[in-house]
């Protein structure tokens, strides 16, 4: 059981170095370059938007079904 719990706790490192790995190739020529304000602002929007998107869905996905 103990290895069953260390697996299982080894998946949000994943997620988090998988994100970030993601992450990286995509904001890095924005830097390179100066972001102007406004692509700036889309691109925080974006972020919010997605991770509340993914937030909402993993949380239809795991709620439980309505007893009735």
């Amino acid at each position: 059981m103990r290895e069953f719990l260390q697996n299982v706790l080894r998946y949000p490192r994943y997620l988090v170095a998988f994100s970030l790995g993601i992450l990286q190739p995509l904001v890095e020529p924005l830097t390179r370059r100066g972001v102007p304000p406004v692509t700036a602002v889309a691109l925080v929007g974006a972020l919010v938007s997605g991770s509340l998107c993914l937030g909402l869905v993993l949380r239809a996905m795991v709620a439980p079904a309505p007893l009735g």
